[in-house]
């Protein structure tokens, strides 16, 4: 979280932390008020990485799914995204929050099926720390505005389950509409699938999507951890600017 709203100031937004309660049920009442008039002031949402929801199997997502199911919740994350031209994002388990309410790929908070993509756990079945090279795949969003396609970054991942798993058909929907935003890669940015560069054993090597329109963004890799001066003795481009893209999306003067 800490992470995460340093990012969004340091791109010049005004951010707002919001913790869900759920101790009693009186603090799940106030919650779902409080979340549901915080989204309605915002253009931006997102579900930041971390354990502090949970890290049991599917980490904090069930959590997070759970309670945007919540009809007054749902509705204003709806009224945001269609109405408002207004944006979500989410970083490792916000992205399997995303991924768990529907809002990737579908853009809307809904009841998945069977077939529907999925975040799994790693093939090598335990957490994985390390920088991965990832490739930019399509800047069809305005998370992803100022990113050139086939530019590569060194991006720091930290995750037991981020394997993403999608059907054939899923799969082709996802590339025909250019909704793959990240690949993981080589240094070079050639995308392969051994578990050297392949880092989880994503189909398709992917490391985040985007919702059709562009304005939902989920990704495994945490661009949030990246600030000058740190990973000095990384090769390769640390600054993926998704937080600047976000913002500068609704500035008056861009």
């Amino acid at each position: 979280e800490y992470d995460s709203a340093k990012a969004f100031e340091n791109a010049g937004a005004k951010v707002i932390t919001k913790v869900f309660k759920n101790l009693t049920p009186e603090d799940i009442r106030d919650s779902v008020r409080i979340f549901e008039e915080s989204i309605n002031q915002s253009q931006i949402i997102m579900f930041p990485g971390g354990f502090s929801a949970g890290d049991e199997p599917d980490g904090s997502a069930k959590f997070f799914a759970t309670a945007f199911r919540n009809e007054k919740i749902k509705e204003a994350v709806h009224k945001l995204l269609n109405e408002r031209d207004g944006l979500a994002l989410g970083i490792c388990n916000g992205f399997q929050a995303l991924i768990k309410s529907g809002l990737l790929p579908y853009g809307e908070v809904r009841t998945l099926g069977k077939d529907d993509a999925t975040l799994y756990r790693n093939d090598i079945n335990r957490h994985i720390s390390c920088i991965a090279n990832t490739r930019c795949t399509s800047n069809n969003s305005p998370w992803l505005a100022s990113n050139d396609v086939d530019k590569t970054y060194a991006i720091a991942i930290s995750h037991g389950e981020g394997k993403f798993i999608c059907s054939k058909e899923q799969l082709e929907q996802l590339k025909a509409n250019g909704q793959i935003a990240f690949q993981y890669c080589d240094i070079d940015g050639n995308v392969n699938y051994d578990e050297v560069n392949n880092i989880n054993g994503s189909t398709y090597a992917i490391e985040g999507i985007v919702s059709k329109d562009g304005h939902v963004l989920g990704k495994m890799g945490h661009s949030e951890r990246y600030v000058d001066g740190v990973f000095k003795n990384i090769y390769g481009n640390k600054q993926q600017n998704i937080f600047r893209n976000g913002v500068n999306y609704f500035r008056k003067d861009k």
